[in-house]
Formats: structure tokens, C-alpha cells, sequence
């Protein structure tokens, strides 16, 4: 699971952008607690949504020319720079070159070979989000992809990402982490969507997924202000109880009550 002790190649920074971000704010501090703020007038609309005055988040309202409403996940890098060459090298591209933010540190935007994007986030003053695998704060991604090789060739390439091979009752999960991290600190899966109906089509994507101390109520609030259930509130035996929603605006997201850690 994911903490603040951010290290390179790991999640540290998560944003959504949306047409409709009074809306966002609405739906996300209902279902979460969140509350946002804006950056200042020179962030471009960009704000921060807190938690309990903690960071657990990043959102601005987009244009249908900028994409799809979204979450973006973003990965620590020491130098944006090379990442992005690295990336280009292993057949990914970067759609936003390395921009240096208002003295935070530098953000890029890439995509890999199958058309997932991805950010990266190179610190400055701010290492990252505030808060992670807290309720209420993101707590693990996936990663939806046709070819789960060449997705772990590419960000093992790009990022330095290692995987491992986990079984479960009824098959086998992929999970990743840091590179010479170990599998204790794995942050993510990567899932092929044939295996899954609810993904099928969906094409290439990193999904958030935010810890929450009840699923099935956080799923019907969703639902009320106007969310979509893409899969409903499920066990998955030694994970914890899940569930796939979309924001009112069709960003993609999940939601976990994580099973407790074995000792």
C-alpha cells in the first residue's frame, strides 16, 4: 500500500481533471471529506483538495479539447528530463514536456506504448500528496492493459518498476513496486482487461484506488450525487472489499476497505 515516504518510481501526486470542478468538489467531499482550495490565481484554476487540511489530491476544470475528464497518477522522479528520454526510448511518449511549477517541483506528462497516460513529478518544495492509505487518501493504482509484458518491460525501463507475481483463490495478481524495493512494497497491480468484463473495451488506463472505512456507503452517496457503479461493492478474499465508480463528469476511479494486514 502507499505511504508518504515516497520513493522514485512510486506513486506521489494525483490529480482528476473535470468540466465541472464545483461539481467535483461536491461529489469527492461527500464521499470523502474532501474540501478544495485553490492554488492562487496564478495555478491556471489548478487547487488542492484537503483532507483534514492535508494534500490528498489535485484537480482543475478542463476542456474537451484537454482529453476526457480523468484522474492522472504521477510517479516520483529524480529528473524528469531523463525519464521522459528514457520513456521515448522504450516507446512511450510524452505529451506535456517538464515544466517547473511556481517552485513545487517539475511535472511531465507522458503515455506508454499501449496509450495509458501517466505523469511524472520531480520534487521541489513539495515532495507530494499529504496523506496516502489513510481513508480517504489514495492507497493503491492498477493498471489496465492489454499486454501486461510489455507494460512491465516499459515502465521497468522507464521508472525502474519491478514486478511479482501474487496468487490468489481463483488466479494469479501482478503486482509492482520500487525498484529493489521488494514486494512488501508493492503500490499497484497490472491487469489484463480481458480478464476483467467491467474493463473490457475501456483500453489503457491507471486507476486510483482511495481507502475508505465503508464501501457499500460510499457506492450508494456516489450513486446519489449522480456517479456511476462500473462494479459493484465486492469481497476479494485477503484484498478487502472493493468497488469501480465513475465520477458525474466519467472520471474513473475506485474505492477499497482493505482487508487487515496479516502478521
Amino acid at each position: 500500500m502507499l505511504t508518504t515516504r515516497f520513493v522514485n518510481g512510486a506513486p506521489n501526486w494525483i490529480d482528476v481533471g473535470t468540466t465541472d470542478i464545483g461539481r467535483a468538489s461536491t461529489f469527492y467531499g461527500a464521499l470523502f471529506g474532501w474540501r478544495f482550495e485553490s492554488a492562487g490565481p496564478d495555478a491556471g484554476g489548478y487547487g488542492f483538495f484537503q483532507l483534514d487540511g492535508r494534500i490528498a489530491a489535485g484537480g482543475m476544470q478542463t476542456t474537451p479539447e484537454q482529453g476526457p475528464p480523468s484522474w492522472t497518477v504521477y510517479f516520483r522522479s529524480p529528473d524528469a528530463e531523463a525519464t521522459c528520454k528514457a520513456a521515448e526510448q522504450a516507446h512511450g511518449r510524452v505529451l506535456f514536456p517538464p515544466m517547473e511549477v511556481m517552485g513545487r517541483g517539475t511535472m511531465a506528462l507522458l503515455a506508454d506504448p499501449a496509450g495509458a497516460p501517466f505523469g511524472l513529478w520531480q520534487p521541489g518544495r513539495t515532495q507530494g500528496v499529504d496523506v496516502a492509505g489513510e481513508p480517504g487518501s489514495l492507497c493503491w493504482v492498477e493498471l489496465y492493459t492489454p499486454d501486461e509484458a510489455a507494460a512491465a518491460a516499459f515502465y521497468r525501463a522507464t521508472l525502474g518498476l519491478e514486478t511479482s507475481a501474487v496468487t490468489f483463490p481463483g488466479g494469479t495478481y501482478t503486482c509492482v513496486n520500487p525498484a529493489g524495493a521488494g514486494e512488501d512494497a508493492a503500490f499497484g497491480g497490472v491487469v489484463p482487461p480481458a480478464d476483467d468484463p467491467t474493463e473490457a473495451g475501456s483500453g489503457a488506463y491507471w486507476l486510483p484506488y482511495f481507502e475508505v472505512t465503508d464501501v457499500d456507503a460510499v457506492v450508494a452517496r456516489a450513486e446519489e450525487l449522480g456517479g456511476t457503479v462500473r462494479l459493484a461493492a465486492t469481497d476479494v478474499e485477503g484484498v478487502g472489499r472493493i468497488a469501480r465508480l465513475a465520477d458525474p463528469d466519467g472520471a474513473r476511479f475506485a474505492v477499497i476497505r482493505s482487508a487487515p494486514q496479516q502478521t
